[in-house]
């Protein structure tokens, strides 16, 4: 049986809904000492990196089962933003996507035996609309804390489209996870039927 390497909501939901039968672990990894060892590594090779450390971390305490780590990030105009500590931070945040083009890269990976066997990376492109103050904090009265743990502030499944004007890319880069190569991957590795 996978296990993923991930206690996230929507990460499990996809999975679920694909009909995968997994377990799922958290991978207890400082994301943040990643990145600084990763320096001025554009976003696709730390979300990957990311994905493969948290793949990695599991597998070592499941010796021949295969693991799946996931991560995703977003990058507005160049910065990259990180998880919102605050509510004031994740107000900040949206202030700074408002009428902007946000970049989200999803990245997984399969590791087994403490070696990552395969991984990948999709990208959306997501449209913020002119966010005004007063949207901003009813959005987040609805929301917060439930969209601490997303990077762009937001739950896709939730009320998370009321920040777009278009979106371009698949649902489920959006949701956190690129699903259809992962589904690929667990069928060229033997957990799923061709």
């Amino acid at each position: 049986m996978l296990v993923l390497a991930s206690q996230s909501a929507s990460r499990k939901a996809m999975l679920e809904a694909a009909g995968i039968a997994f377990e799922a672990r958290p991978a207890h990894l400082d994301e943040r000492a990643v990145e600084r060892e990763l320096g001025a590594a554009d976003s696709r090779e730390i979300a990957l990196a990311l994905a493969e450390a948290k793949a990695l971390a599991v597998s070592r305490d499941f010796p021949g089962r295969l693991v799946l780590g996931s991560d995703s990030l977003v990058e507005v105009e160049g910065k990259r933003f990180d998880k919102p500590g605050s509510r004031d931070d994740a107000a900040a945040h949206l202030r700074f996507f408002s009428g902007k083009r946000m970049q989200l890269i999803s990245a997984a990976a399969l590791a087994r035996g403490g070696e990552i066997v395969w991984s990948t990376h999709a990208a959306a492109v997501l449209h913020v609309r002119s966010l005004s103050d007063a949207f901003i904090d009813f959005y987040l009265d609805q929301e917060w804390p439930a969209v601490a743990g997303c990077v762009g502030v937001f739950r896709i499944e939730a009320l998370g489209p009321q920040l777009f004007e278009k979106i371009e890319g698949d649902q489920f880069t959006v949701l956190g996870m690129p699903l259809l190569p992962v589904l690929e991957a667990l069928r060229t590795e033997g957990e799923l039927l061709a």
